[in-house]
Order: structure tokens, then C-alpha cells, then sequence
């Protein structure tokens, strides 16, 4: 008996509605009930420092969603008019993957992640 994996993520909207058909035509996420049976593979669980500075300040949380190709994912957001952005130093020496980030239009950083093929061990 135990934890199995991260069963939600629930947070506040200013437009639930509106947030939830960005993040479906996006990412296809949030489909009419909710429900999304992902693919097995990493899930992080990472409690930051107060001061950390790896995402907005204001912000409780940072999104990480688990891509497997980075460069179409990024393509396609940007053929939409979404910023990606890309900063070498978030993929360290790349034994990590590859990371890139967007915000939702309620301003909450999406951070996609690329896993590599074999993660370091801890």
C-alpha cells in the first residue's frame, strides 16, 4: 500500500473555462471530464527554496509537463503565437534532457521537459 502517482493538479483561475480550453487545444489537456491517463515514465516531485528564482516569485508553482519531442512541441506552440523560450543553462550538461518554457495566459509558467533516454541515478 502506497502513493502510485500524482492523482490531479488543481489550482485557481481567473477563467477556468477559458484556461481549460487553452491548455486542451495546447496540450491536449482537460478534456471534457477532466481526465487524462498519461504515459508512464519520471514524475518530479521538488519542493523549491522561498527564494529561488527558477520561476516568478509571485507565483506558488511551476507547471513541468513530460514532452518526447521537444522541438515539435516547441514548432507547434510557436506557429500558435505562444513564446517559447529556451535557456541552455536549464538543460545543465543535458543528463537531465531538455527543457523550454511557455506561460498559460493567465501568466503561470509551463516548464516542457524532454526526458533523456536513461536518467542519472540519485
Amino acid at each position: 500500500m502506497g502513493v502510485t502517482g500524482i492523482g490531479g493538479l488543481f489550482f485557481r483561475a481567473k477563467d477556468p473555462k477559458a484556461l481549460t480550453q487553452w491548455y486542451r487545444d495546447h496540450f491536449d489537456l482537460g478534456g471534457g471530464d477532466s481526465w487524462w491517463n498519461q504515459a508512464a515514465g519520471p514524475t518530479v516531485f521538488a519542493p523549491f527554496k522561498q527564494d529561488s528564482d527558477y520561476f516568478a516569485a509571485d507565483k506558488a508553482f511551476m507547471i513541468n509537463l513530460r514532452v518526447d519531442d521537444l522541438a515539435a512541441i516547441s514548432e507547434k506552440l510557436t506557429a500558435a503565437g505562444i513564446e517559447v523560450m529556451r535557456n541552455d543553462e536549464w538543460d545543465l550538461d543535458g543528463s537531465y534532457g531538455l527543457f523550454a518554457r511557455v506561460h498559460d495566459p493567465e501568466g503561470n509558467a509551463i516548464e516542457l521537459w524532454e526526458p533523456p533516454a536513461v536518467l542519472p541515478e540519485e
